[in-house]
């Protein structure tokens, strides 16, 4: 798997950041350009086809369209009936890039999406993981029929993945000081800890399902930019704020 942004239409890009920034998707283009950098690393997207599972408002999916994707695939069930949220927010941005009909909201969870046969290069989990299943997600760390049900969303996962393709998955590691004390964590309130799990696990368990290469990174705040990443992003001060984590891995070939 290459490992290299291509710079993309400038033009596209900034309509893509001004439609992010009047649907109101994220704080300022500026903090989400630092994000993007943080979240794919140096991916290629140009003429690569994309899944984007538990996607929301397809602001992760637009910006891999804007950046050559061939096809990309937004599932998000929640959308199914919320027109004035999370599909209106899609259909808003999409009205604003004319050229993305190739980006396609599906209103259905990933456990009941049918590929068709379809393989994608890209497959992108963002703070959504720990949704695939999160009754045994609570449950990974002591009951075999949780661990059997999370095998059995990777294989089906790595089924739809092509060799070499990357796996990109975002969320927050259980592993929290606040919790541990039975306090409400100041920075990330309404993070429910027990619903998460280490990326330790992720890891393993993708393992087991064809995924190699781990490339974990820890999030620090975007509006700290460089100076934050060289001070927070590590595991160590993680786990003081919002243990947020980044986890590259690809299929193995």
């Amino acid at each position: 798997m290459s490992l290299m942004h291509r710079q993309g239409s400038n033009s596209l890009l900034d309509r893509y950041f001004q439609a992010v920034r009047e649907v109101r998707l994220y704080s300022s283009p500026g903090n989400l350009r630092f994000y993007l950098r943080y979240l794919f690393g140096d991916l290629r997207f140009e003429g690569k086809r994309m899944l984007d599972i538990g996607g929301g408002t397809g602001l992760f999916s637009f910006y891999a369209a804007c950046m050559g994707a061939s096809e990309v695939i937004c599932l998000e069930p929640e959308a199914d009936g919320f027109l004035g949220s999370l599909s209106g927010k899609f259909g808003k941005v999409k009205a604003r890039l004319p050229e993305m009909q190739h980006v396609h909201l599906e209103a259905t969870g990933f456990q009941e999406f049918d590929a068709g046969g379809k393989e994608f290069d890209i497959l992108l989990l963002h703070n959504s993981i720990n949704h695939l299943d999160e009754p045994s997600c609570e449950r990974l760390h002591h009951d075999s029929a949780a661990v059997q049900a999370y095998e059995g969303l990777f294989r089906k996962l790595s089924g739809m993945a092509r060799p070499g393709a990357g796996l990109v998955i975002a969320d927050c590691s259980s592993r929290n000081l606040f919790p541990r004390l039975n306090l409400r964590n100041p920075v990330a309130r309404d993070i429910e800890w027990h619903k998460h799990q280490p990326p330790e696990l992720w890891i393993h368990l993708l393992g087991r399902a064809g995924f190699h290469k781990p490339d974990l990174r820890w999030r620090s705040f975007d509006q700290l930019c460089w100076i934050g990443k060289w001070l927070t992003g590590n595991r160590a001060a993680a786990y003081f704020l919002q243990s947020h984590f980044r986890l590259i891995m690809e299929k193995r070939t």
